[in-house]
Formats: C-alpha cells, structure tokens, sequence
C-alpha cells in the first residue's frame, strides 16, 4: 500500500499512536512552514481591489472552502479579521443603548464596562455553539458545528427600554424631583435576574422535535417578527442622530438651552442641530461610498469604516470626550462589575417571548449558514444542528446573565464569522463610549435597517404570497406596526389601583407585551398559521372546473404547481412544503 494513502493504510496496533503523533507534526510543519500552508495559492488581490469604474472586473472564480477545508494561514487570520470587525457593531450597540439615556443612565465606567465584557462573552460563547458537544447517549447535541458567531440579541432592546421606562415611572428607579432620570444598575440587575430564569424557556424549546420546530416558527413567523425588530429599533437610532436620546431628544424643540448628550459635554448643541445631522451623514455615506467602490474586504466591513470615519471627523472637530479614555484601566474582565440579580415579575412574559424569538433566530441563522457553507438543509444531519443550535443559544442565555450580558444569539449579520476575542481592553470600551451620540446613530440607523429588511428576506425567500399568507401577514403586523409607531396605546386599558403588587405586577407584564410590537406580531401570525387551513386559490378552482372532480393528492399536487412560480429555490419549496 502506497505511503500517500495516509489514514486508510493499515498498520500495527501498538504502532498507530505513534503515526498518529507524526501526522500530526508532519501537518503543522507544512502548515506553519511551507509557502503552501502559510499563503497558499489564493488571488489577496481580490480581497483589496476597489471597484472602481476604469479597473477591470476579475473574470475568474474565487475557491470555495467548505466546512472542513484547509485554507491557507495568512487567508484565515485575514477573512477572521474581516468578519471579526463585520460584527463589532452588532456586538456593541445593546450594551449602548440599554446603559445609556435611553436605558438605565449608568456611569460612564459601567458603560465602558459592559461594551468590553460584551466582546468577551461573545467570544467565549462562541465557542459553544461551534464546538457541537454530543450529550451522552443522547440523541441530542449543544451547538452546531458550523461557524456561528454569537452576539448580543437585538430583540433584547426594545423590551429592555419599555421596561427601564416603566420602571422610572413606577418608583422602581430613581428620579430627581426635576424629573431627571438617575442611574439605575437595580434595574439592570433586575433585567439580568429575569433573563436567567427564562432562558430555560429556549432550552426546553431545543428538545421539542425538530419538524415541530419547523412547523411552529416557519418564515412566515419569522420573517415579520425580525422586521418588527429592526424597525421598533430605528427611532432610538434615527434620535441619536440627531444629538442623542433621553431628555435633551424629549425637551421641545424651542428649549434650546437643552444640550446634546448634556450639557458638559464638549461642543454640545440643541438637539437636531445641523452639525449632529452631518456627523450622522458622514458615516451613512462612508458605508454607502465602501459598497459601491470600495475592494471587498471594505464592503464587508462598510459599517465599522463609516464608525471609524465619523469618529475621525468628530475627533478633529471637537466633539470627543478623552476624559473617560484617560481614565480608564488598561486591562478588563468579566464581573469587575456586578449587578443586584433580581427578578422583576412585569419583565417575564416579554423576557420569555424575547428567548422564543431567539430560538426564531437561530433556526434562520443557521439554516442561512448551512446554505453557504453548501451543506444540506434537510435531513437528520440538519435537524440536529438546528436542535443543537438552539440548545447552545438557551444555555449562553443563561450564561450571559450570569456573565453580565444580556441574551445572546447566532447572528445572522455575516454567516461564518469568528469569535473577536477572549479578553478585551476597557480602553477599547471607553473609546466606543465616548463616540459622540450623532456618530452612534449614524451606525446604528444604517444596522437595525439591515435588520428590518433581514426580515423582508426570509418573507421574500419563504413564504409564496398566496391570499392566506398574504391575510396572515396583513393581520399580524397591523397590531404589531400599531404598537411600534404608538407603543402608548396600550397604557390606559388597565385602570387598577389597588394594593396588590402581584395583580398590578401582571397587569404591568401583559402592557409590556403589548407594547411590543414584533412579541405581537409574533404571537398573531404563529397562531393564525397553525390555525387558518390552506385555502384552493382562484386559480386552482379553475383547474378543478376544467378537469372535473380530482382527489385530494391531485388538488395538492396542483397547489404546488401554481404556486411553483414564487418559489425560486429548494429551499424555498421546502419551506413551503412545510407550511
């Protein structure tokens, strides 16, 4: 047998280790030492050639390396890299805005605090969900095995915020007799509290069948659920551009002696003022300016260069603050701030269909990941990677809290990204936090957009719009559309004013729900789906008069062929198929 048949020649038994241990060398050497390991013969160019309009267009095909492919070193730490700074954003922007003036008010050391753990956890969490733990003598699995970065869940935020606001107003958190909100960090421990006791919620999810997961959370769940994320987040970001959130985005717009973030800060200026508007542009075009020209290293990377510009043009026009990066120590972890864990009773139903959503998410994700990753999107094998995919989500929530972040998820920004780091500088952290609000909001306009329109994806990719679906979504995102423009509504149907904590605790949790615009949406359009029969469209009772009485395997297989126009790909049927 010849020397290069490798591990399929057979040998002595008290001689394999050995080889073992030599194969294992022999593979770092030409890794780590020879031209073919370290660059192979990949096209770099590729990755940093602008597009602009007088260069030529390359006409070759770039490779493709799959799951288990061997890719060249230099290749590997620059595509990390690539997807590494593709997250960052998504990474930092909860921790913002839930410490902040649309949040709990923390300190500035807090804020900077929880940017910096933020980055840590998802690195080490990460590592669960890629790492595919086998339970023993289990049918069942912890994590994926692909390449699935995990990052703090938007659909955290907005419940987080209706919650700090109703915390505010009922005594829960301090307030000046001016009616200036105070740090509150009870509150954020109280949000911590209530995530660890729901994200078993997720947890039982992930032992359900897979094909009733499929059924219960199909696209057409899906897909506007997301939306509703990106859009409920968009006016937080759309504020910030315009100088920043809380009181001074709240006071009326003749009050100009209200200065944005505060009045201490460098360069302040009434809110919506034309400075904080360009500064907020100067990002958006940055992002826009890298994806018509820009090689595609910088597309892939668009919103952190447009932070990074923002930051540069602010830095050199007054408005940053050192103080908090000077101050700052140089080395940070975990639990150098602690949190009061409690659990606030008002927070648990919208906490518990915040963890039901990231089990939405994560099937999304990771079928989105299979797909690039060319791997099958169907089957045992694909089942159990959704199984174990939500079971690592439900288990890092739970670690999250513990860790002082909120609920993590896959993210289904950049499929096949990997972790930031394990360890983070604070000074990192102040850096972010000191980046002025109207830069912030820039960025963060442009990402929770992306997410909205994520969402309109899985509804184009999945759902064919049949007059069912079409009277599902209609019916779902009425109420769900309601509640994100007027979030309000819902606060005068309970005129309870009694003694009891535990009824007006219940009655505060059932207005938080409904204030939330994607829970309802959520919550109408799993119903209506499991609920509404499929219905013979127009065009198939035409078909049934034509060809005179058929069966029901004939009518199904006609229901199929006509709605074939609007499914574009397997995947797309399958997802039909299943609904």
């Amino acid at each position: 047998m010849d020397e290069d048949q490798g591990p399929s020649q057979i040998v002595p038994h008290n001689s394999a280790p050995r080889q073992t241990m030599n194969d294992r060398l022999n593979g770092l050497k030409k890794t780590f030492f020879t031209r073919e390991g370290l660059i192979g013969d990949y096209d770099y160019g590729f990755l940093f050639r602008p597009n602009l309009p007088f260069m030529e267009k390359p006409k070759q095909a770039l490779p493709f390396f799959g799951l288990n492919d061997k890719m060249p070193v230099v290749l590997a730490l620059l595509l990390g890299l690539q997807h590494s700074l593709a997250m960052l954003a998504g990474v930092i922007t909860p921790p913002l805005l839930m410490s902040g003036a649309s949040g709990v008010n923390l300190p500035s050391d807090m804020q900077q605090y929880l940017v910096s753990t933020a980055l840590i956890v998802s690195g080490a969490l990460t590592l669960i969900q890629i790492a595919r733990f086998h339970i023993f003598r289990t049918p069942y699995y912890i994590g994926t095995g692909l390449i699935s970065v995990v990052g703090i869940s938007f659909s955290i935020i907005p419940v987080a915020q209706g919650a700090f606001a109703q915390m505010y107003a009922n005594g829960f958190c301090p307030v000046d007799p001016d009616g200036t909100k105070l740090s509150c960090p009870d509150a954020y421990g109280a949000l911590l509290g209530t995530c660890a006791v729901c994200a078993p919620l997720e947890v039982l999810i992930a032992f359900l069948p897979p094909k009733i997961i499929l059924k219960v959370f199909p696209p057409i769940v899906t897909g506007p659920t997301v939306m509703l994320i990106g859009l409920s987040l968009i006016e937080s970001g759309f504020k910030n551009w315009a100088g920043g959130s809380g009181p001074c985005a709240d006071a009326e717009p003749a009050a100009f002696f209200t200065r944005c973030p505060n009045v201490s800060a460098p360069h302040s200026l009434p809110w919506g003022s034309p400075e904080y508007l360009g500064l907020g542009f100067s990002v958006f075009l940055t992002i826009i300016f890298c994806e018509r020209f820009g090689a595609p290293i910088m597309k892939s990377t668009s919103v952190i260069l447009g932070l990074l510009v923002g930051c540069i043009i602010a830095a050199a026009t007054g408005y940053f603050d050192r103080s908090g990066i000077d101050a700052a120590p140089a080395v940070s972890f975990i639990w150098v701030y602690t949190f009061k864990l409690s659990i606030y009773g008002p927070l648990v139903l919208p906490v518990m269909a915040v963890f039901i959503i990231c089990a939405c998410e994560a099937i999304g994700d990771i079928t989105a990941t299979c797909e690039v990753s060319r791997l099958e999107v169907e089957g045992g094998t694909y089942e159990s990677r959704i199984q174990g995919g939500i079971l690592a989500d439900g288990l890092n929530g739970i670690l999250a809290s513990l860790m002082t972040i909120t609920p993590v998820t896959t993210f289904a920004q950049n499929n096949g990204v990997l972790a930031i780091s394990r360890s983070t500088s604070l000074q990192i952290g102040a850096s972010l936090v000191a980046i002025p609000s109207a830069v912030l909001g820039g960025m963060t306009t442009f990402l929770f957009c992306a997410v909205a329109v994520s969402g309109i994806a899985i509804i184009a990719r999945g759902v064919p719009f049949n007059r069912r679906n079409r009277f599902i979504l209609t019916a779902s995102l009425s109420i769900g559309y309601g509640a994100t423009l007027v979030p309000e509504y819902f606060s005068h149907v309970f005129s309870y004013g009694g003694d009891n904590k535990g009824l007006q605790g219940f009655l505060d949790a059932i207005e938080l729900v409904m204030e939330t615009g994607f829970a309802v949406t959520a919550f109408i359009s799993m119903i209506l789906n499991l609920t509404l029969p499929e219905q013979v469209e127009e065009t198939d009772e035409k078909l049934v008069k034509a060809s005179g009485p058929v069966s029901n395997k004939e009518s199904a297989d006609n229901n199929r062929s006509i709605n074939s126009a609007v499914i574009s790909s397997p995947m797309e049927e399958r997802r039909y198929k299943q609904q």
